[in-house]
Order: structure tokens, then sequence, then C-alpha cells
């Protein structure tokens, strides 16, 4: 591999990992908004948020498992500070001249349960996500990218909705009403994965097992 090929490698590592953590912190903060899709309800952070999935399999691609792993678990970090840091700020006096005090906290101050609840679902789905790429790439084959990260996606995106629909509704919903926000929020997810695999070829297939 040249040098250049190299530097361009590392480029692309740096802009995929910001857009990573970017997407989920996005999403995060989108979810606060509550849209309709037709007459169902869906959170509006569902529609970035599929995104992170894709582009966690390119960082995978490019760096290795070890450095996806790594950045699944950043990330829920840093997504957990994120809240942690919104529940201050919401706490903080406000200036009155300013006057929207009540209103900062009433929409960013952080609902645990849900923040708890997604920032699992974010964890677990996308570790699950990097397994099954791994097992792919490792143990099927090295060629059809776009097949890899269906695959991956189609496992994990499932698996995140799951855990954030009940750990963030469950018994605190009726239970209808929660299986309708899985499933709403299953489709568009899906769609939008669909979407998103052209991600994967925007880096060489250099390595497959690390």
């Amino acid at each position: 591999m040249t040098k250049e090929t190299q530097n361009s490698l590392s480029t692309l590592a740096i802009i995929v990992i910001a857009s990573y953590i970017a997407a989920q912190m996005l999403a995060d903060v989108a979810s606060i908004k509550i849209g309709l899709l037709g007459s169902l309800a869906v959170d509006m952070g569902t529609f970035i948020y599929p995104i992170t999935f894709t582009l966690r399999d390119l960082v995978h691609k490019v760096l290795g498992r070890q450095a996806a792993r790594t950045l699944v678990l950043a990330a829920g970090g840093i997504n957990l500070l994120m809240a942690a840091y919104l529940m201050w700020a919401a706490a903080f006096p406000s200036d009155p001249v300013w006057g929207l005090g009540v209103e900062f906290s009433a929409l960013l101050g952080p609902v645990w349960r849900i923040v708890l609840a997604s920032i699992a679902a974010e964890v677990v789905s996308e570790l699950v996500d990097t397994e099954i790429y791994h097992w792919f790439v490792t143990r099927i084959t090295q060629r059809y990218q776009w097949a890899r990260v269906l695959l991956s996606n189609s496992v994990s995106v499932p698996v995140d909705n799951l855990i954030f629909s009940i750990g963030a509704f469950g018994w605190a919903l009726p239970w209808p009403t929660v299986w309708s926000i899985f499933l709403v929020n299953l489709l568009v997810k899906y769609g939008i994965t669909l979407l998103s695999l052209p991600l994967i070829y925007l880096a060489p297939d250099k390595q497959a097992g690390q």
C-alpha cells in the first residue's frame, strides 16, 4: 500500500468516525421531536440513526474489528456524557432576561429511562453488528460487500429496536402502543439502512479478518 493510499484511508477514517459520533448525537437530540409518518408516530431521530450501522461497518472495513468495538463503546460514553451535561445545564440557574430556561429544561432535560434504554440499545446492537460483519467476511465470503452490510444491519437493527422500545416504553405505555412504536421504527430504520448500503464502497476492501 502506498503512502498516498494510507493517507487517504486515514483521512476517510477520521471523517467516518466523526460522522458516526455526530449521527449518534443528532439522533439522540432529534428523538425529542415526535413526528407523524402518515398517521403513525415516529421519533425524528429514527431517520438518521440507522446510518450509524453502515458507518460502523465502514470503520470495521478500514480499521478492523477492534477499532469498531472501541468506537461503539466510546460513542456510548459520549452519549451518556451528553445527557449528563444537558441535565446539569438544565438545572443551572437561568438568566431571567433570556427567558427560555423553562423551555430548555423541558426539551433537553433528559428522561433517564429513555436515555439509558437508548444507549444500551446502541451499544448492544452495534456490538452485535460488529460480530455479524466479522463472521460474514471471515467465514462466508469477502465478496459482495453490500451483502455483509445488509446481513449485519438486518440483525442489529431489530435488536436495537427491541431493546429501546421495551426499555424506554415497556410497562410505561400500553403494550399495543409499544409494539406500534417498535414496528414503525423498524420499518423506517430498515428503509434508511437500505439507502445507506452504498457507503460501504467509499473505501477499498483492503482487509477482512481484523
